[in-house]
């Protein structure tokens, strides 16, 4: 498997060619290239600097708080600006702009050369690893900001100050760099935290669904197949969980380990769990969800708009924590302020700050909740960067676009949704391309929801000539108001739902697609122009 292990030491700090960007100098402390670059074990130790801190895993989450699936509450985390529309660039929210990781693998890919190794194919698996980083930086900065500085070299914070590059000129950098990477990187990791052949296709193939290229995106797909090392995990709850990270699913994932390197959890789960609700699902996800006939809500007789949470695709309930379920030792209640016994009810969206605002939690990567232990700040908690599943559902979708229905395009979605529990697709309702379309969108919506997709995905799709973020971020987002009934043995029919009430007011305008280039990256580089209309 690829898996990536977060290893913070002082070390890996000190090999770094920067502690922040480009712009600031070197940094005092750090070990001189003219007196490390001797062995293959110094090369090695560099590009440790190079992962540090590359992945954050709580990213992906948050992502989705950003779209319409996804809430968060807290201002000062800087991802509910980019959600409601709100952003500028004095206040852009979270910041994807960020140098750090490219100047370390550009100091690396100058100096490894340098190094004694004994055999020349280590040497160039070294380097497509640090190429892959770097690639992966710069398709995330580019994505989402639209063109940004190619750097060649970090010598000299002075000749990081230029300007922009166009998006396509950093999109052909991307690819060539990950095609020069996939040809010499090794087909399994050669250390425990390294990227391999299976993540460096993963990212040719996702980069190049993001823009368009849907040729490029199915063969990197077919690619992943064709290494014969990966395929679903049978139990699609079970893969978030601490047990789930030696699947053969997983892709690459970022992992931590536990005392020292633990990674917090204290974001995820809601009030009365000791969490923060940073990070919410919303009723929005909910009506995405097929009935588990296969039917959307609008088209199945089983839909209950009372009792909405009964009937669904069974990946809402691996998925997502709801009113009326069964939850450590007795009901999730977060429909009534006051609870049965009397008691203030804390999981109340407006009982306290850390309350759900939304009512619902992701039950993705949280449950269950004790297999973390009683240090919410402090768990072995991994995520998921690349997994087998979105390589089916690439293939599904670039090869709907290219040639329209066929058996590839349902077989892909087949397999998915089989591992779900959900029935096959039915190929005479969806028997066009712009059918099968909309229920791929649904199908990578529902199976990678929580994961971080969402916002690029309705960035990218469009109806017509706008964009989908148009349409789903432009709305009022709400929460759903009722009462749970304790007295009913079905947890899915607990939750009687009578109303909603306003969570916030959301915008989205056309030039939301890009994020506005920081003020402070403008600062230390004044040859940066900022995006239209910010």
């Amino acid at each position: 498997m690829n898996k990536i292990i977060y290893i913070y030491t002082c070390m890996a700090l000190m090999l770094c060619a920067s502690c922040s960007d480009f712009l600031d100098t070197y940094p005092k402390d750090a070990l001189s290239p003219a007196t490390t670059w001797k062995t293959e074990g110094d090369a090695e130790k560099f590009l440790i600097g190079c992962y540090d801190g590359w992945l954050w895993g709580e990213e992906f989450v948050y992502l989705d708080c950003t779209s319409d699936i996804g809430f968060n509450y807290h201002t000062h985390e800087g991802w509910r600006m980019i959600g409601d529309g709100s952003l500028t660039a004095a206040n852009p929210g979270h910041s994807f702009y960020d140098f750090t990781r490219i100047r370390r693998c550009i100091t690396f890919l100058e100096n490894v050369d340098k190094a004694e190794f004994a055999d020349e194919n280590k040497r160039k698996d070294l380097i497509a690893q640090a190429r892959i980083i770097r690639a992966y930086d710069y398709f995330k900065m580019n994505f989402w900001y639209g063109g940004v500085p190619i750097i060649k070299s970090a010598k000299d914070a002075e000749e990081a100050k230029v300007p922009r590059n166009t998006e396509a000129e950093v999109k052909k950098y991307v690819y060539d760099e990950i095609d020069a990477a996939v040809a010499d990187i090794n087909d399994q990791p050669a250390a425990q935290g390294r990227v391999a052949k299976g993540a460096a296709l993963a990212l040719k193939m996702r980069s190049a669904l993001y823009w368009g290229d849907y040729d490029r995106a199915l063969s990197a797909a077919k690619a992943i197949k064709a290494l014969n090392q990966y395929s679903l995990h049978p139990n699609y709850a079970h893969l978030f969980t601490l047990e789930g990270r030696s699947s053969n699913e997983v892709i690459l994932s970022v992992q931590h380990l536990l005392p020292n390197k633990g990674e917090w959890l204290i974001t995820l789960p809601n009030n009365a769990d000791g969490g923060w609700s940073s990070m919410v699902p919303t009723q929005d996800l909910i009506n995405i969800y097929e009935m588990a006939d296969g039917l959307t809500k609008e088209e199945s007789a089983s839909y209950d708009e009372t009792h909405l949470f009964k009937g669904r695709d069974p990946r809402m309930a691996m998925t997502v924590l709801y009113p009326g379920q069964d939850w450590q030792g007795g009901v999730l209640n977060t429909l009534d302020a006051t609870l049965p016994n009397g008691d203030k009810n804390p999981n109340y969206p407006t009982s306290a700050d850390n309350a759900s605002k939304t009512g619902l939690t992701w039950a993705k990567y949280v449950a269950p909740l004790d297999q973390y232990g009683n240090d919410l700040y402090n768990t072995e908690q991994y995520q998921i960067v690349f997994r087998y599943a979105e390589v089916l559902l690439t293939i599904a979708e670039a090869s709907n676009e290219l040639n329209g229905p066929s058996d590839e395009v349902y077989d892909a979605l087949d397999e998915v949704r089989s591992r779900a529990g959900m029935p096959d697709v039915n190929r005479t309702k969806y028997s066009s391309k712009e059918t099968l379309r909309e229920l791929i969108r649904r199908e990578r919506t529902v199976e990678l929801a929580g994961e971080g997709f969402r916002r690029a995905d309705i960035v990218r799709w469009k109806n017509g000539d706008k964009m989908v973020a148009e349409t789903v971020l432009n709305v009022t987002l709400n929460r759903l108001t009722g009462s749970v009934d304790y007295n009913e043995s079905d947890p899915y029919a607990r939750a009687v739902i009578s109303g909603k009430e306003v969570i916030e007011t959301r915008k989205f305008a056309k030039h939301n697609r890009y994020l506005p280039i920081p003020q402070s990256a403008r600062d230390k580089n004044p040859k940066l122009d900022q995006n239209p209309e910010y």
